[in-house]
């Protein structure tokens, strides 16, 4: 599919959830987002594998809470043994630096950030990597200007030198979102920068199998800080690195979606088009 194809898909997304209990049509989603129902059903399913209807009952409180329900022993057995099995079709191989308190007061002092902007499935995104690995990702739309997630970025790293740079970022992205043959990984390097207790959570996420939900309850019980959720969130929120550490994979304990930094619509299309590759289309 074409990496261009996202900002449709978002519109197609927010319809259905706006209408799930009308059930809209195929026809009427289509014509909603300016395309015939052949070209709209072929686009959707190219794109999330599966047809909209099946997307739109991963989009469900219910669907979630019985996938909650099951979180508690999928978690466990996740954080023991890392990220989930090589069966699965997205998973990536990622390795996690983190900076020390120096280099955290030094503000990036000596390091520079390449950074660039490409299209993704799931919209535009800004990468920063420097030469110990991918230090931030984010996702931008119309509400969410370039210049603010550059300000951001030099912002987080503040006496860092920034250089635009899409050429080498290009190949990043590349083995992030392109076609990955299972047998031949490579693993992606992060290097964060939190408070031990942020670096805790963005850890603890990394372990979330593919597919797999959990809320911040479960997840602050995981982590041995059972009335911490408030502060797991805050965490979550502050996490620097979209889509390669899940954090769109935490939700309220009631199958709600809850917050999410680059849009709650991207965070319908990042869940449901995992669980539709993990179960299968219908």
């Amino acid at each position: 599919m074409e990496r261009t194809d996202y900002p449709r898909i978002a519109q197609a997304i927010h319809f259905l959830e706006e209408h799930k209990l009308e059930q809209p049509t195929l026809d009427e989603v289509a014509e909603h987002i300016g395309l015939s129902p052949f070209h709209f059903q072929r686009l959707f399913r190219r794109w999330a594998g599966v047809s909209p209807k099946r997307f739109l009952q991963f989009l469900t409180a219910e669907h979630a809470k019985k996938l909650l329900r099951q979180a508690n022993s999928v978690l466990n057995t996740s954080l023991e043994v890392g990220l989930s099995g090589p069966g699965r079709l997205h998973d990536l191989m990622v390795s996690v630096e983190a900076m020390s308190p120096g280099e955290i007061k030094a503000g990036g002092e000596g390091i520079e950030i390449r950074y660039g902007w490409h299209e993704t499935p799931f919209g535009t995104c800004l990468i920063g990597l420097t030469i110990r690995g991918v230090c931030q990702l984010a996702f931008v739309d119309e509400k969410r200007d370039r210049a603010s997630a550059v300000n951001d970025l030099q912002k987080d790293w503040s006496s860092a030198a920034l250089v635009e740079d899409g050429k080498v970022t290009a190949n990043v992205i590349e083995q992030i979102f392109g076609e990955r043959d299972q047998h031949n990984l490579q693993r992606i390097p992060l290097l964060l920068r939190g408070t031990n207790f942020q670096l805790k959570v963005w850890q603890a996420l990394l372990k979330i199998p593919e597919g797999g939900l959990v809320s911040y309850q479960q997840l602050a019980k995981q982590l041995g800080t059972p009335s911490a959720s408030r502060a797991i969130g805050n965490a979550v929120g502050r996490n620097p690195i979209a889509y390669l550490i899940p954090c769109h994979r935490v939700l309220r304990s009631n199958g709600e979606l809850g917050g999410y930094r680059w849009g709650t619509d991207r965070k319908k299309a990042l869940l449901a088009r995992e669980l539709a590759f993990v179960e299968g289309d219908g």
